[in-house]
């Protein structure tokens, strides 16, 4: 399955909603990366390792379910999640990529991959479809949080 969404961040239209920066941006990009428990409701621990400025070894642990991953770093543009194959997960991938088409108006776009096979049956479309909605609300909730400590004058 293939899937990409966008998430405006920044809303220059309304001067109501203070308008955060690249940096803090970033900084909340990686935090999500790197401090997932306070991202994912679900999350039980994660352990990291090997940890560069370019990339870091995790260890994500939701129960009885073990997943290990790997995030690399293009700093102030992207961040990139991959999952190899485990036990019965198929490999995947996740990128959140900053667009700002001009001056401060932020976006991030949400992209997922997976290796699994892209014919579809009725059973099948109705999990790609609920998998989406999922990401969506999970994306959307990340920017929010982001936000949210941008404003408290977290990621400064």
């Amino acid at each position: 399955m293939k899937f990409e969404h966008v998430i405006q961040v920044n809303d220059l239209d309304n001067p109501m909603v203070q308008v955060i920066t690249r940096e803090q941006l970033w900084r909340g990009l990686v935090l999500r990366a790197e401090t997932p428990e306070y991202f994912m409701a679900h999350l039980d621990a994660c352990t990291l390792s090997d940890k560069t400025i370019s990339s870091v070894n995790r260890v994500l642990r939701y129960g009885q379910v073990i997943i290990h991953d790997t995030v690399t770093y293009l700093p102030q543009i992207q961040v990139h999640y991959q999952v190899p194959a485990q036990g019965e997960l198929p490999s995947s991938h996740m990128r959140m990529v900053i667009e700002e088409p001009e001056v401060n108006a932020l976006y991030v776009c949400f992209e997922y991959e997976d290796d699994v096979s892209q014919a579809e049956d009725e059973a099948v479309a109705f999990y790609n479809d609920f998998r989406r909605s999922a990401y969506k609300d999970a994306d959307t909730e990340t920017i929010r949080l982001i936000r949210e400590l941008a404003e408290q004058g977290r990621l400064d």
